[in-house]
């Protein structure tokens, strides 16, 4: 299973993956990193902050824009070089929360892609915007 080729892909073309975050989701993420941020995990502290209750981990949401890379576009065999992200919002449990990626710029000579990523919700609010550069198989 190979993804995508340098000669196989155009600026402009894009793919999405989509997944509702669940309460399961966060507490797993949380385990597996060690981020144990009571903002997260604890519902009595987080329903004091600034968002009125519990958040998905930012990071979490931007993990479905390296599925998306991985496995779609350009997909299996993809090496992830670099990526610059922005926060924007908050992703909360039961958000159902889409990654997209686009081609913005193929640097052919050294076989790299430059990608737009948006992370948005249900409601088409975007909450992670960011840049990716990422190396194709060959």
């Amino acid at each position: 299973m190979n993804g995508l080729t340098m000669n196989q892909i155009e600026v402009g073309q894009s793919a999405s993956m989509a997944k509702t975050i669940t309460e399961t989701d966060v507490y797993m993420f949380a385990g597996i990193t060690g981020d144990l941020n009571p903002a997260h995990t604890n519902e009595e502290y987080a329903k004091n902050t600034m968002f009125k209750g519990r958040i998905a981990h930012g990071m979490l949401g931007a993990s479905l824009i390296s599925a998306t890379l991985g496995m779609h576009l350009p997909g299996p065999g993809t090496i992830y070089l670099k990526q610059d992200l922005k926060f924007i919002a908050p992703v909360r449990f039961g958000d159902t929360i889409t990654a997209t990626c686009t081609v913005k710029e193929k640097l052919e000579e050294k076989n790299r892609l430059i990608l737009d990523c948006a992370v948005t919700n249900q409601d088409g609010t975007q909450v992670i915007a960011g840049e990716a550069m990422v190396m194709p198989p060959k």
